[in-house]
């Protein structure tokens, strides 16, 4: 049985939870022939440098345009020419990408990204392959271009994703809430006094990590600044080189620095809390590991309904200035219980068995 695993290098959720889905599938089920590919990489030059560059512009530096376009493409009235506009652009730009999948006429197409879903259920009601096709949401709630009328199975990240699913007309036996995939480094036990010890930390002392995806962005020095007499923070920059410069030099304490890092699960493994962005996969990886999180710079849009659901089960703040950081992470810090109540929630919406789940409908 062929299998292909598809996403967009748009935003590195996406990637994340296509890559979690297939490292398992290729360690746990021989059975299966399993290819990933980026839809990009079959995209025309200039329409994949605008989906890669354009989308991190517009959400570091022009939050309010990229509000005023997924307002407009959300909205019921004026959705419909949005998805008309996006549909046409992407049929002319990937017809490479509908050549692959023809070609190949996969069993199985797992979609991360809502782009590849769309193109893959064109071709499915043209009769152009007999792929079943199963669309990965990776927020908490559902723009409606994840939408496409030739999905076989919608997995949804919580019940309130999969409420919205139905609002908008989706059957109920075609959606599935397993959750949002994640590696399985973050599933797996870790010894947390060896990994603080490792990592030069103090055994006994509050760790926060603050950490806010791949640009690092947002107030992270000040915020680790405001902290660091009273707990010992954990920064990760990643690619942001100037603030990873600047705070090694600094050299302050109690804050530990990091760059680039591709061991986030032991980062949040020694950690008490996470001050992160609301994005999908960050919050599926921090709930697997159990980890509270605090909410900063979050983009209007998806991330915002991640906040919201994420408040319907009492977990998840999003403070308005750094004074109420620093509020809340004393809170925490003074109020053990409180800190291992909310941790309990935690474990309630966590679905730490997505893969597994997800694997389970290729049959």
């Amino acid at each position: 049985m062929k299998v292909l695993i598809t996403y967009a290098l748009a935003g590195g959720g996406h990637l994340r939870a296509a890559e979690a889905i297939f490292d398992f599938l290729k360690n746990n089920r021989q059975d299966l022939e399993v290819e990933s590919a980026d839809i990009l990489a079959y995209s025309n030059p200039f329409f994949r440098f605008c989906y890669i560059r354009g989308y991190p512009v517009l959400v570091h530096y022009a939050t309010i345009v990229w509000g005023f376009f997924f307002f407009l493409t959300e909205f019921s009235l004026t959705r419909w020419i949005g998805r008309k506009i996006s549909t046409t652009i992407n049929y002319l730009a990937c017809r490479n990408f509908r050549n692959y999948l023809e070609k190949k006429d996969f069993d199985f197409i797992i979609s991360t990204h809502f782009l590849a879903s769309e193109l893959a259920a064109n071709l499915k009601l043209k009769n152009k392959i007999k792929s079943k096709l199963v669309t990965v949401i990776t927020d908490f709630g559902v723009h409606p271009f994840w939408l496409s009328k030739g999905t076989d199975l919608y997995i949804a990240a919580s019940q309130p994703t999969k409420d919205r699913l139905l609002n908008m007309g989706i059957e109920e036996q075609q959606i599935k809430v397993f959750g949002i995939p994640v590696s399985q480094n973050f599933n797996q036990a870790h010894d947390r006094n060896k990994l603080k010890f490792e990592l030069g930390l103090d055994l006994n002392k509050f760790t926060v990590l603050i950490m806010t995806g791949s640009f690092g962005s947002g107030p992270l020095e000040k915020i680790a600044c405001s902290l660091m007499n009273d707990a010992q923070i954990l920064v990760v920059c990643a690619r942001n080189k100037k603030l990873f410069d600047y705070l090694n030099k600094k050299n302050l304490k109690n804050i530990k620095v990091f760059g680039f890092i591709n061991n986030s699960d032991e980062l949040m493994a020694v950690s008490d809390i996470i001050i992160t962005k609301p994005g999908g996969l960050s919050i599926a990886e921090l709930l697997s590991m159990g980890l509270l999180p605090i909410f900063i710079s979050s983009i209007p849009g998806q991330e915002m309904e991640n906040i919201r659901i994420l408040n319907s089960y009492g977990i998840g703040v999003f403070p308005k200035s750094l004074k109420q950081i620093k509020e809340l992470v004393l809170e925490l810090k003074n109020n053990p219980q409180k800190l291992a109540d909310l941790k309990n929630k935690i474990a309630q919406v966590a679905k730490s068995d997505s893969c597994r789940e997800i694997s389970s409908v290729i049959r």
